[in-house]
């Protein structure tokens, strides 16, 4: 007996700890939990039903039993660990705001995305994401800012703040394979204003290929569907990375022919933008018979 008290007691106060972190009663907590229970179910059925023409289905029931969550008050303090294991939930570095992010396949048109945002609040306040891409690709992407939950949609592996006249701008690195013949990664800058999320600004050392002396809004690399192209970050070089690209036929203008061609080049932030870098990390060119450094 006295071994189930004391175990019921550790259940007493691992629940009060939880409520007191939350700022949820217990019903709220069971709610929540309980949907989001449902929300696992509904994501491997979005996922991975038997017929992919369902699966848009399955993901409007999914957004609908999400947003269903957190609209229970001070759903913004509950983690939904569980559920970040089936899509994507990303919080900001400064706690401003909350993605949640996931992409389905819906059969033989490429790959759809979707996102909410949630700011901090005992209130639901939340921001829904409509994707503009296509499967043929949209023009003037590096070029555009998009307003009015407008976005260019990506599944997001990674958020940096930095501020720009007393502004927030965060750059989010994502990836985005809705085209056939093509993949994207990408640097989208966004703000989060009064109206909602504005995505897209200029802070990137890179002219656009339409208005060569204009900036462009979000850096987008765009190549060959099977190539493995890097875009992340570097704490030891201080540095974003990415793979320089050419194309295979060298014909610019036919980005699914772009794969690397070995030069690593970067973005260093100066304190108001990036900075690109070219040859950041400069290609080793062997002699022959001359082993890498490392004998790898």
């Amino acid at each position: 007996m006295r071994l189930n008290g004391i175990f019921l007691l550790a259940i007493l106060l691992c629940t009060t700890g939880v409520q007191a972190q939350t700022g949820m009663d217990e019903m709220k907590l069971k709610e929540i939990r309980a949907i989001e229970d449902s929300l696992l179910v509904t994501a491997d059925s979005m996922y991975r039903a038997p017929l992919p023409e369902t699966r848009l289905q399955f993901s409007a029931d999914f957004a609908r039993q999400l947003v269903r969550a957190l609209k229970i008050t001070n759903s913004w303090n509950y983690s939904f660990d569980r559920l970040d294991d089936k899509i994507n939930v990303i919080t900001s570095p400064d706690k401003k705001w909350r993605m949640f992010n996931w992409d389905i396949s819906p059969g033989g048109e490429g790959r759809r995305y979707y996102g909410a945002i949630q700011l901090p609040g005992e209130n639901l306040k939340l921001y829904g994401l409509s994707d503009i891409s296509l499967p043929t690709g949209v023009k003037g992407l590096e070029d555009s800012v998009f307003h009015n939950g407008r976005w260019l949609g990506a599944l997001y592996y990674r958020v940096m703040p930095n501020s720009v006249n007393g502004e927030t701008v965060y750059t989010l690195f994502g990836m985005n394979r809705s085209n056939l013949m093509s993949n994207m990664k990408l640097l989208e800058p966004m703000r989060i204003t009064e109206q909602g999320p504005v995505f897209g600004a200029p802070i990137f050392g890179r002219g656009s290929e339409t208005s060569p002396g204009k900036p462009v809004q979000r850096f987008i690399l765009e190549y060959k569907k099977d190539a493995q192209v890097a875009l992340n970050w570097s704490d030891e070089l201080n540095a974003i990375y990415f793979d320089h690209l050419e194309s295979t036929v060298n014909d610019p203008n036919r980005k699914y022919t772009y794969v690397p061609e070995g030069q690593i080049d970067g973005f260093r932030w100066n304190g108001e933008s990036w900075r690109f870098v070219d040859d950041l990390i400069p290609a080793q060119i062997l002699q022959n018979g001359q082993a890498p450094v490392g004998g790898n």
